[in-house]
């Protein structure tokens, strides 16, 4: 198998074939493109929070997503969320993020999953004790994924 080097253009995205075949066919591929690209690593993870998103709703009674393509706009969402709301939260509840030891860190997960349920039409959460199994158990699969790209660049 050939390594993906810096020098080509776009990670391979001009060939859709090639990054289908080469990332699902092969399970060391995935591993390749993740660590040596960053985009595609942004991509696959946020291919793989659509998936996880998908079965959640499949599994979890509660949770409801129209299509594949909501739930592609629920991952893109959560991830603009974690990235600018979520640091206001943790900064705004820092006392009792402190005083809880850290567990009131799960409130504010659910919460970020609920403002996900009311931006996003076609994804919805029924009440907090759901959002907030949704949000444990999204977290956990998406480390899993995290772990397998990290832990083949520490082989490396």
């Amino acid at each position: 198998m050939r390594a993906i080097t810096r020098a080509q253009p776009f990670c391979l995205l001009t060939n859709p074939t090639n990054i289908f075949l080469k990332a699902f066919a092969v399970a060391d591929a995935f591993f390749i493109f993740t660590s040596n690209c960053k985009s595609m690593r942004t991509l696959i993870n946020i291919f793989f929070t659509t998936l996880f998103v998908l079965l959640l709703a499949h599994i979890m009674p509660g949770v409801e997503v129209n299509s594949f393509f909501i739930a592609l706009i629920v991952a893109l969402v959560l991830g603009l969320l974690n990235i600018f709301v979520k640091p206001l939260l943790i900064l705004f509840t820092l006392p009792a993020t402190i005083f809880t030891l850290g567990l009131f860190l799960l409130v504010i997960n659910a919460v970020i999953i609920l403002l996900c349920d009311e931006l996003v039409d076609g994804f919805e959460v029924v009440g907090f004790w759901r959002a907030l199994l949704f949000s444990l158990v999204l977290s956990f699969c998406q480390s899993l994924v995290s772990s397998g790209t990290s832990e083949k660049k520490r082989q490396e």
